[in-house]
C-alpha cells in the first residue's frame, strides 16, 4: 500500500496538472475535492517535511511575485469599507537601504496585511523625500547632476523595497523633487503668503561655512555644530523667508490634549512650543520723529496692559543693529555695552497707535528665545526699574478692585474688562488688522526656510522695483529649476547665476524684475506630503478636499524619534493651516503615533578614537583587542553607520536567512519603540528560525495525518481528548483576544509572536487521535498560520497551500480557495466571551495537585486575589494553614496555581 506521502506526492502532481489547465478536481479515494493553488512544491510533486534553507528560499521565490500580484489587484476604491491609513515616513533616497529602513517598512507592512485582513480600506503608500543638500553635495562630489543622482538612486531602492516584498500602494508613489509635486508645495507656499503667515525678513542665521547654506536653529547640534557638515556653524545677517508658525502655537499646543498618547512625544511637542501666554505686537519704527518705512515685532506675556507700555526692549544682538538696517549708526551710537540705553529711536504700536522709545539692553539675554520685548510696568517690576532708572514715563492701566478681581484702565475700548476678557479682545483685534496677536510663547520662533542651495523647491516670488515681493499667479506654477550644469556648493544661491531664469517680467505691473533665487527647506516637502498621498495624480489642486477627508486623519504614522519634534512640529501646522483654508476637515493629521527605536551594530574603537571594521578585530581571547597592535578596544553598541563599521547589508542578511525570516527577526527582537542589538547570535534570530521549523512541522504533522485515509470524526474522541481539544480551543480564543489587541492598541509585534509561539507549542504537544478527529485543533493551527501572515507571508501562503489540499475539513468558516492574506481574521467565539461565573482553579502545592478551588471569573487572572481565595477556603485552611510559602505561581491560561513552600 502506497505511503500517505507517495500519495499527498500523487495529489501535488495532479494539482499541478489543474494548474497547467487540467481538470478542475482531484480524486481522493472516493472523495472528490477542490483543486486548489500550491506553492512550488506542485513542481516536485512532494511536500517537503523539513524547512530547510534551501526549502524557505524556494518558498520566497514561489510566493513573492505571487503575493505581489495579489496585493496589486486589491482596489482601494470601495468607500462602503471602514478605512485605515497606515504611514511610514518616507525615505530621503541616499542610494541604498539599511537595517532601520528595512525595520520601519516591516512593521507598516505587517500592520497595513493586518488591517486588509480585518476587512479595512487600506492604503499603505511610499515615496522619496528627494530634494536636499546630500544629494546636491552628492553629486558635485561624482560630478553629476542631482537629480540624475537621485532618480538612479530611487529606481534602485524601488528595486530593494520590491525584493522585501512589502505591500506599498505603488500607485500613490510621489517624488517630492518631481515639478508635479512640488507645483502644489509652491501653490501651498502662496496660500500661506495671501494669508500673512509668509514674509521675509533680515535675520541672524546660522551659517553652515562647508554646505555653505543657512541652518534652522533645530539643525544646529548642542556643540554649535551643523547636523550635516558636523562644520562649527557662524552667524550670519542674510534676508531670509520664514513661515510664521507661531501663529498656530496655541492652537497646536491645545489640541495635543485630543491626540492618543504618543510615548511621550506629545510632551516632546508641548515642550516645543512652550507656555502659550502672550503674543507679538507690530511696530513702526522712527528716527527723531521721522518715519523710516522699517517695522519690527516685539512680545509681551502681558498684551491686555500694552496701553500701559513704557518702552520697547531689544538685545545688543537684535537685528536692527546689525545687517543693513537703515536704524543701525543711530543705534549703535546709542549703544554703550553693559548699560541699558535709551535711544533717538521710538516704536509706533500699530494696534493702540501708541508711541515708545527703544531701549537697548544691557543684558543680552531675554526669557525664551526673544531679541525684543515690549515694557509694561503695570506687570512687570524689572520694567518698572527700568524705566524708573531712564526716566522713561507711562500709565498705569491695571486697577485692583475691592473684591481682589482686576480690570483694564485708560487703555480705549477695553477699560473695565477684566484681564482676561481684555486679553482676548484685544489679540482678536490685532490679529484681524494683521498686526500680530498670534499667541504664542516666549520661546517659539518662527520657522526659518530659506537655503542658498540649488535643489530644493524654488520659493515663488517675484522681487519688483515697483511693486516688491509679487507672488507667482498660480496657472504659471510649476516655477521650475532651471538646468545648471555646474555646481560648486560654494557662494551664495546658484539659481542667482542662472541670468535667463532669473530676469522676468513682474506678474502685477509687467516691469522688469527678479526671481526670489533662494529655495525652500526641504521640511517643507515633507509637512504636507500626507495629504497629496490621499489624491496622488490630482493636476487640478494639491488633493481633493473629499478624498482627503475619507482618508485622513492618519491612523498610524510610523517614523524615528529624531523627527518626533521638527517634521511633526511642521506636518501639524500645515495640516492646522490647510483646516482653515477650508480644504481639509480635520486639524489634526496623525491619529495614532508610532515611534520606533534604532537599530544598533556593535562597534569596536581604538583610544584614538578611530573606528575599526570587523576584519581588523581578534575576538579570540576574552576581551576584543586591534589584530595587529594588540591594543585593548572599547567596544559599544551605537546607530549603524558606514564610518563606524557596524553596519548590516540588508540584502546580504535577507540572502542568507530569507525575507520572512528578517521581518520575523526585527518583529521579534524588542518592541518598536526600543532600540535593537543586531547580533545574529543572539535570541530573536535562532528563536523565529526554530519557530518557522514548528510552524512547518505542525503543517507537516496535520497533512499527514488526514492523508493516512481515516476520516475525521469528532464523535471518536474520549471525554479526556475532548477536554484536551477543549483546551486548545479556549487557548486558541485566548490568544486571538491578546493578539488582536496588540495589533490595534500598543503595537507589541514581539508579543505576537511570543503568543503565537505558545499556541504553536500547545498544538505540538496534541495526541494524535486530537489532530485527526479534532476540528478544535484545525481550527486552532488554520487560526495560527492565518495570524502569523502579516509577519510571515511567503512561509504562511505556502502553508496554507498545504492545508487547503487536505480533504474532509472540519472547519467551513475558511476562504480554503482563497490564499491566506485573504482570509478574514480570527475572531473570538462568541461561547468564549461567555464565560462561566466560577472558575475552578486547581490547586498544586510544590507541583503535586492537591483539589480545586472555585474563583470568580472576574478574579481568576489576578494572582493576588487568587492566592488570598485558596488561602481562605477549606482546601487552603487544611493544607496550607501554618506553613511557609515561598512563592506563588498562576497560570490564568490552564486555572491552575502552584505553591511553592518551604521545606
Amino acid at each position: 500500500m502506497a505511503s500517505a506521502w507517495q500519495r499527498l506526492g500523487f495529489c501535488v502532481s495532479l494539482l499541478k496538472r489543474q494548474l497547467d489547465g487540467g481538470p478542475d478536481v482531484i480524486s481522493w479515494g472516493r472523495r472528490v475535492i477542490l483543486g486548489c493553488s500550491r506553492g512550488i512544491y506542485s513542481a516536485t510533486g512532494q511536500w517537503t517535511k523539513e524547512y530547510s534553507l534551501q526549502t524557505r528560499k524556494d518558498v520566497e521565490e514561489w510566493w513573492h511575485p505571487r503575493i505581489k500580484e495579489q496585493t496589486a489587484k486589491i482596489s482601494e476604491a470601495d468607500k462602503s469599507k471602514p478605512k485605515f491609513y497606515v504611514l511610514s515616513m518616507f525615505p530621503y533616497p541616499s542610494g541604498k537601504l539599511h537595517m532601520g529602513h528595512v525595520r520601519v517598512y516591516t512593521i507598516s507592512d505587517t500592520i497595513a496585511r493586518f488591517q486588509r485582513m480585518r476587512g479595512m480600506q487600506v492604503i499603505h503608500p511610499m515615496g522619496w523625500d528627494a530634494f536636499g543638500l546630500p544629494a546636491e553635495n552628492a553629486a558635485i562630489e561624482r560630478n553629476l547632476h542631482p537629480e540624475s543622482w537621485t532618480r538612479s538612486n530611487i529606481k534602485y531602492m524601488r528595486k530593494q523595497l520590491d525584493r522585501l516584498g512589502l505591500s506599498f500602494s505603488w500607485d500613490r508613489e510621489i517624488t517630492t523633487c518631481s515639478p508635479d509635486y512640488y507645483r502644489w508645495t509652491q501653490y501651498l507656499f502662496i496660500k500661506l503668503y495671501e494669508a500673512g503667515l509668509a514674509y521675509q525678513k533680515e535675520a541672524l542665521v546660522n551659517w553652515d561655512p562647508v554646505d555653505q547654506t543657512v541652518l534652522a536653529n533645530e539643525q544646529v547640534d548642542e556643540h554649535g555644530c551643523s547636523w550635516r557638515s558636523g562644520a562649527k556653524v557662524e552667524q550670519k545677517y542674510l534676508k531670509q523667508w520664514f513661515i510664521k508658525t507661531t501663529a498656530y502655537a496655541k492652537a497646536m499646543q491645545d489640541a495635543l490634549a485630543d491626540l492618543p498618547e504618543w510615548y511621550g512625544i506629545k510632551g516632546m511637542q508641548a515642550h516645543w512650543i512652550g507656555d502659550c501666554v502672550g503674543c507679538h505686537l507690530d511696530f513702526t519704527l522712527k528716527v527723531d520723529g521721522h518715519v523710516t518705512g522699517e517695522k519690527m515685532s516685539s512680545y509681551t506675556a502681558t498684551p491686555e496692559a500694552v496701553y500701559g507700555a513704557s518702552h520697547v526692549a531689544v538685545t545688543p544682538s537684535h537685528r536692527l543693529l546689525h545687517g543693513h538696517s537703515s536704524l543701525q549708526e543711530a543705534l549703535r551710537k546709542a549703544l554703550v555695552p553693559g548699560k541699558d540705553c535709551l535711544t533717538p529711536v521710538t516704536a509706533v504700536n500699530m494696534l493702540t497707535q501708541q508711541e515708545v522709545p527703544v531701549v537697548i539692553l544691557a543684558n543680552a539675554d531675554l526669557e525664551g528665545s526673544l531679541d525684543s520685548k515690549i515694557g509694561i510696568p503695570s506687570t512687570s517690576s524689572e520694567d518698572t526699574a527700568l524705566a524708573h532708572a531712564l526716566g522713561l514715563s507711562y500709565t498705569k492701566v491695571i486697577e485692583t478692585m475691592p473684591d481682589g478681581s482686576e480690570r483694564l484702565s485708560g487703555s480705549a475700548e477695553f477699560t473695565g474688562m477684566s484681564r482676561r476678557d481684555a486679553f482676548l479682545a484685544l489679540t482678536q483685534k490685532a490679529r484681524r488688522k494683521r498686526v500680530g496677536g498670534e499667541v504664542t510663547s516666549d520661546k517659539l520662533k518662527d520657522w526659518l526656510i530659506s537655503r542658498q542651495r540649488y535643489w530644493g523647491t524654488p520659493i515663488p516670488l517675484v522681487h519688483c522695483p515697483a511693486c516688491g515681493p509679487v507672488p507667482v499667479p498660480l496657472d504659471d506654477l510649476p516655477v521650475t529649476l532651471p538646468s545648471i550644469t555646474s555646481l560648486t556648493g560654494k557662494g551664495g544661491s546658484p539659481l542667482a547665476l542662472a541670468s535667463e531664469w532669473v530676469n522676468c517680467p513682474c506678474p502685477r505691473c509687467q516691469g522688469a524684475a527678479k526671481r526670489e533665487t533662494d529655495t525652500m527647506d526641504t521640511f517643507v516637502d515633507s509637512a504636507w506630503y500626507y495629504f497629496r498621498y490621499t489624491d496622488p495624480q490630482n493636476a487640478h489642486s494639491p488633493f481633493n478636499p473629499a478624498l482627503a477627508d475619507y482618508w485622513m486623519p492618519v491612523d498610524l504614522y510610523i517614523g524615528g524619534k529624531e523627527h518626533a519634534v521638527m517634521h511633526l512640529f511642521y506636518a501639524r501646522f500645515f495640516s492646522h493651516f490647510c483646516h482653515d483654508q477650508n480644504m481639509v476637515k480635520h486639524r489634526e493629521p496623525f491619529h495614532k503615533l508610532l515611534v520606533q527605536g534604532l537599530i544598533k551594530g556593535q562597534t569596536f574603537r581604538l583610544p584614538s578614537g578611530q573606528y575599526l571594521q570587523r576584519e581588523e578585530v581578534d575576538l579570540t581571547g576574552s576581551v576584543p583587542v586591534h589584530a595587529k597592535t594588540k591594543e585593548p578596544l572599547e567596544v559599544t553598541w551605537e546607530k549603524m553607520s558606514k564610518s563606524k563599521h557596524n553596519g548590516v547589508d540588508p540584502e546580504e542578511v535577507v540572502k542568507q536567512y530569507g525575507i520572512d525570516t528578517v521581518r520575523l527577526s526585527l518583529l521579534f527582537a524588542g518592541p518598536p519603540e526600543k532600540d535593537i542589538l543586531w547580533d545574529i547570535e543572539t535570541d530573536a534570530l535562532p528563536g523565529v528560525l526554530r519557530w518557522q521549523q514548528r510552524l512547518w512541522s505542525l503543517s507537516t504533522r496535520f497533512i499527514e495525518a488526514r492523508a493516512h485515509g481515516d476520516v475525521p470524526q469528532p464523535q471518536l474522541l474520549s471525554n479526556a481528548e475532548k477536554a484536551e481539544a477543549r483546551k486548545l480551543w479556549e487557548y486558541k480564543n485566548e490568544v486571538i483576544s491578546q493578539v488582536t489587541t496588540h495589533f490595534t492598541e500598543d503595537f507589541s509585534l514581539n508579543s505576537v509572536i511570543s503568543h503565537l509561539m505558545g499556541l504553536s507549542s500547545a498544538l505540538l504537544q496534541a495526541s494524535q487521535r486530537v489532530v485527526l478527529h479534532s476540528p478544535e485543533f484545525e481550527d486552532a493551527l488554520c487560526a495560527l498560520t492565518v495570524m502569523a501572515a502579516p509577519m510571515a507571508p511567503h512561509l504562511t501562503s505556502e502553508l496554507w497551500a498545504g492545508l487547503a489540499l487536505v480533504p474532509r475539513k472540519l472547519c467551513a468558516h475558511y476562504a480554503w480557495d482563497a490564499s491566506v492574506l485573504l482570509q478574514p481574521w480570527p475572531a473570538v467565539d462568541p461561547q468564549f466571551l461567555q464565560q462561566p461565573d466560577v472558575v475552578q482553579v486547581a490547586v498544586l502545592i510544590n507541583n503535586k495537585a492537591c483539589g480545586k478551588v472555585p474563583v470568580p471569573q472576574e478574579v481568576a487572572r489576578d494572582q493576588d486575589k487568587v492566592h488570598e481565595l485558596v488561602l481562605q477556603s477549606e482546601l487552603g485552611a487544611r493544607l496550607l494553614q501554618g506553613r511557609s510559602i515561598k512563592k506563588a505561581f498562576l497560570s490564568p491560561r490552564t486555572a491552575l496555581i502552584n505553591f511553592l513552600l518551604q521545606d
